[in-house]
């Protein structure tokens, strides 16, 4: 597949070492100053050898999980050969893992049994268009197909994604390995998108989760569409006994201020380096009566966080209002880091849906720690510092799509887009040193791009959709007023994408009608740089055929990244007339006619006759079941 030429900055993945320290490489002739900042230890300059590769050996490090990133010459660079990366709406950070020697960590990959990870889409009344969440199955979920299930609604914090708690937080590894052990209950789990009005063109004006507790439109999306989605798809418990909520920092205010005001639904609550509001009608001034609602309320914070004072603060409220707490406090972790979130979930998880082990977290409950009048506070100066008003790239307006990169230090900055491969445009720059370029064409393709200044190759980092590559991972241009787009398909059905992270399987089934039908198969076949989630983030699968089948232009299909050998011989003989379609990306040379070769065959699936046989035992890998 054409791209830009990345041999001016290549790195090897970080090599930790036995005694916890890691080398860090990173190869780009030219640069003038590169420093790597990773999170146990800040930043640090690297050295350059006569080869043009910078290199620094830091450490060491207790094993965990560490986000970090290179800085070349002003600006902020993911490492392009590391295939772990942390989704957000902003920053782009690589992902370190500094492995334990016995599989003694609770996010550790080991050898047990693995749930699957869903990825679903649903029309939101509250937002007015279509919103999304990842869904976490447990192991044995598709094996009875009776069993019902508790569901913990887990949401991450400010500027992340939804997919952060399980590529950062790996709430899946850890549930996984907790079951296996019998130390925790068998559960869904949804992750929902704390701030989806980023989803739409023209946000509404009380889409400001991070500063707002409750009231907004994720609190009305979460409760009155999202859950009734979950309970209506999925095989769930659905009662406040079942229920639990909990949140990583802005995504703790939003469990608990949304816990406290529907206890009729949640009775389990937790919240990660987090608070809430201390002015919640009806339920800190009658503490006898919350208390008998709420089976665990759990509060962890490290004491260097700095939401510490805050959130020693709330404890305290709760305290003095007789309202039961468990707290729990770390001081080795960084602060407000995703090293804390793991471990307060691994905390948590085997106290979800066990009253009797949550009972005696409760009882043996401390008060919280004196103030000291030295506690961090987060206040709104402090706010403005973290979360700076951001810039908006790429912003779609009716004639052209415009780029913005803030890059002070850069002598020229380019523009490089797949829809003209060997040709990158030149960038303007203003007086604050961002540099701005806008395009004319191609106003609702989806394709990759990415800035390159001074020659080092750059993801947008004001543009949260990154192109899962197993490279460079390059930003997504894709308009939200595009008919492809599902934030703008209005109210339609969806179909559901499932991950197998083990086999590197992706799975793909569209709405079902309500007479059963036999669905049309299609094998989508990653590019050489691609991986299991590309043809669907970036190619649109799922998108394009939703809207397709709500317009009656093809047929329900079954679309998977998986060989589908064993269909044609166990299934094909059975079925005359059925046939498997296949796509390879290779034949293709860029996503946009990826994407209209994938329209063309739905197309002309929908115009042939339905295969006509007695029946289809739908055994296949990737099944949905019904709830």
């Amino acid at each position: 597949m054409t791209g830009i030429l990345c041999a001016t900055a290549a790195a090897a993945q970080p090599s930790p070492h036995g005694d916890g320290t890691v080398t860090f490489r990173y190869k780009n002739d030219s640069a003038r100053n590169v420093q790597v900042d990773v999170q146990f230890c800040g930043r640090k300059e690297m050295k350059r050898d006569a080869d043009g590769t910078w290199t620094v050996t830091l450490g060491p490090a207790a094993p965990d999980l560490y986000p970090y990133h290179f800085i070349v010459d002003g600006l902020s660079v993911m490492d392009p050969e590391n295939p772990q990366f942390f989704p957000n709406e902003g920053f782009k950070n690589s992902l370190l893992e500094i492995p334990s020697q016995n599989g003694s960590l609770p996010h550790d990959i080991r050898n047990v049994a693995h749930g699957r990870l869903e990825y679903i889409h649903y029309y939101s009344k509250s937002l007015g268009a279509t919103n999304q969440a990842v869904v976490y199955l447990p192991p044995r979920y598709m094996e009875d197909q009776q069993k019902r299930y508790p569901v913990f609604y887990l949401i991450s914090g400010t500027t992340d994604t939804e997919e952060v708690y399980y590529k950062v937080g790996r709430v899946n590894y850890i549930l996984d390995n907790l079951i296996a052990d019998k130390q925790a209950s068998e559960m869904i789990v949804v992750l929902p998108y704390g701030n989806p009005a980023k989803l739409l063109p023209t946000p509404p004006a009380d889409s400001q989760p991070q500063t707002k507790f409750g009231g907004d439109v994720f609190s009305r999306d979460l409760i009155n569409d999202l859950l009734p989605y979950i309970d209506s798809n999925y095989r769930t418990k659905a009662d406040h006994n079942h229920r639990a909520i909990g949140g990583f920092s802005r995504g703790g205010n939003q469990a608990l201020y949304n816990g406290l005001t529907n206890l009729d639904k949640f009775s389990y609550l937790c919240s990660y380096s987090s608070f809430t509001s201390t002015d919640i009608a009806g339920v800190y001034d009658n503490a006898a009566e919350t208390n008998k609602k709420i089976h665990l309320f759990w509060l962890g914070v490290g004491t260097d966080d700095f939401l510490y004072g805050n959130a020693r603060d709330y404890m305290e409220f709760l305290d003095k209002k007789g309202i039961r707490s468990v707290k729990e406090f770390t001081t080795d972790k960084f602060g407000h880091t995703w090293m804390n979130a793991k471990y307060f979930l691994a905390k948590t998880l085997p106290l979800l849906f066990n009253k009797k082990a949550a009972e005696n977290a409760m009882k043996g409950a401390q008060p919280a720690p004196v103030a000291t009048g030295r506690e961090q506070q987060f206040t709104p100066g402090v706010m403005t510092r973290l979360f700076p008003r951001p810039i908006i790239s790429p912003e779609y307006g009716e004639k052209g799509i415009t780029f913005r990169l803030k890059a002070p230090e850069a002598n020229q900055v380019e523009l490089w887009c797949e829809m003209l491969p060997d040709e990158r445009q030149t960038m303007v720059r203003d007086s604050d040193g961002v540099w701005t370029l806008t395009m004319s064409d191609y106003l609702f393709e989806t394709f990759r791009y990415c800035f390159v200044a001074d020659g080092t190759p750059v993801a947008d980092p004001n543009n949260m959709l990154l192109s899962p590559d197993k490279g460079f991972k390059y930003s997504i241009a894709d308009n939200p007023r595009s008919p492809f787009n599902f934030a703008s398909m209005g109210d339609i059905k969806h179909g559901r994408t499932g991950y197998d992270v083990e086999r590197q399987e992706a799975w793909y089934m569209s709405p079902l009608p309500p007479t059963p039908t036999i669905p049309a198969f299609i094998q989508l076949v990653p590019g050489e740089n691609d991986t299991m989630e590309s043809w669907f983030k970036l190619g649109g699968a799922d998108a394009i055929t939703d809207r397709l089948l709500a317009d009656g232009k093809t047929k329900p299909c079954v679309i998977t990244t998986s060989n589908l050998e064993f269909m044609q011989q166990s299934q094909m003989p059975q079925m005359p007339g059925f046939k498997i379609r296949t796509l390879r990306a290779d034949d293709y040379p860029t996503w946009p006619q990826r994407r209209r070769a994938l329209f063309r065959l739905l197309i002309e699936i929908g115009k042939e006759p339905a295969p006509s046989f007695g029946g289809f035992g739908g055994g296949f890998g990737g099944g949905f079941d019904q709830p």
